[in-house]
């Protein structure tokens, strides 16, 4: 695809995701797109592959766009986002001119791919906990793969409000709402023993800079999630986790060196494992295969995935877990976390 298809195959995705201002904004943007800019020229001559499975650039521009709204640098701009109307003439106008006035700050978040780092994804891993707490009976030792600012990884902070029936603690410090289909989990105590995670880029949910970059990649035509994002990053700024810039699949191999007895290791991954290159992801899959062979019982190992597999809708939910060599299909989650589709049953089935 040439990058005018590119941003139009993103347009079309942001609208059928629920927003369809950003799928305005990226048209509006490819037809602006002209040669006559160094923003233009940047992403005309982008040196690798800008589409939504690799370096997302449509994504990247939209976010340094939100966030000249969402700092305040750009009034004229931020008059024209949501929750204000806006024509296709001025808002072409506007966008037009801070490719030039504002060049320099929109070239440099062009440097980073985008990092939603979505907290609405914890729905289905808060529901998949509960059931492998149901089952072994251990606390648990949480482990992701491409964390961001590690905003799923305080699992047992978050409850679930499904339809008036609540999964985790009345008094959690987050609540997620999504559209649930299925057989709710029965409520357990989780206990965390230790969460970590890794990043390429890991963001720091303390730092004014990287809380605006996470608010950036958040549609502005999506109020909900921009409120969910606000509290999720103050959940991960009070609740402390262990985060670490490495390569995923070197820091899962240390991680993994020491066994854990008496806890359940969860690795986990959210729409990540798709960004990591083959060989990273050929590398990953044996060494976690490796290490699940040397599970035991009081020391057992699950991995949770959320990815991009293919099919639709949303994203597929599957569950490994060892020992026994069981793969799980839990369902499909929206990649927001707007819905749910559970089809486990109300147990994890028997090795």
């Amino acid at each position: 695809m040439n990058i005018h298809e590119v941003f139009e195959y993103q347009a079309k995705a942001c609208a059928e995701l629920g927003s369809p201002f950003t799928a305005r904004v990226l048209r509006i943007a490819s037809r602006l797109l002209k040669n006559d800019t160094p923003v233009s020229q940047r992403i005309l001559n982008w040196p690798g592959d800008p589409s939504s499975g690799a370096d997302s650039v449509p994504l990247r521009l939209a976010g340094a766009l939100h966030s000249l709204v969402l700092s305040g640098q750009y009034p004229d701009l931020e008059r024209l986002y949501p929750p204000n109307p806006s024509d296709d003439t001025a808002l072409s106008s506007t966008i037009k001119t801070a490719f030039t006035t504002h060049s320099d700050h929109i070239l440099h978040w062009l440097n980073s791919p985008p990092q939603t780092n979505e907290s609405g994804r914890s729905a289905p891993l808060v529901a998949a906990a509960h059931m492998l707490v149901a089952k072994y009976n251990l606390p648990l030792r949480l482990l992701e793969l491409g964390t961001s600012a590690g905003l799923n990884l305080r699992w047992d902070h978050v409850a679930l409000d499904l339809q008036g029936r609540l999964l985790g603690l009345k008094n959690a410090r987050m609540t997620l709402t999504p559209d649930w289909q299925g057989v709710v989990p029965e409520t357990r105590t989780l206990e965390v023993i230790s969460r970590a995670g890794v990043d390429l880029n890991p963001l720091d949910p303390t730092s004014q800079n990287d809380r605006l970059r996470l608010l950036s990649y958040i549609w502005p035509d999506q109020p909900d999630r921009l409120r969910r994002m606000k509290s999720a990053l103050d959940l991960a700024r009070d609740v402390p986790a262990c985060i670490e810039k490495s390569d995923a699949i070197d820091w899962l191999e240390t991680q993994l060196a020491t066994p854990h007895t008496g806890a359940l290791t969860v690795i986990f991954n959210t729409v990540a494992w798709q960004y990591f290159p083959p060989e990273k992801q050929k590398a990953g899959l044996k060494l976690i295969e490796a290490h699940g062979r040397r599970a035991t019982r009081d020391r057992p190992l699950a991995w949770l995935s959320m990815e991009n597999d293919g099919a639709t809708p949303g994203a597929g939910l599957t569950l490994r877990l060892w020992p026994g060599a069981q793969t799980i299909s839990l369902g499909r989650a929206d990649f927001h976390g707007r819905w749910v589709r559970w089809d486990i049953g109300a147990t994890l089935p028997a090795a």
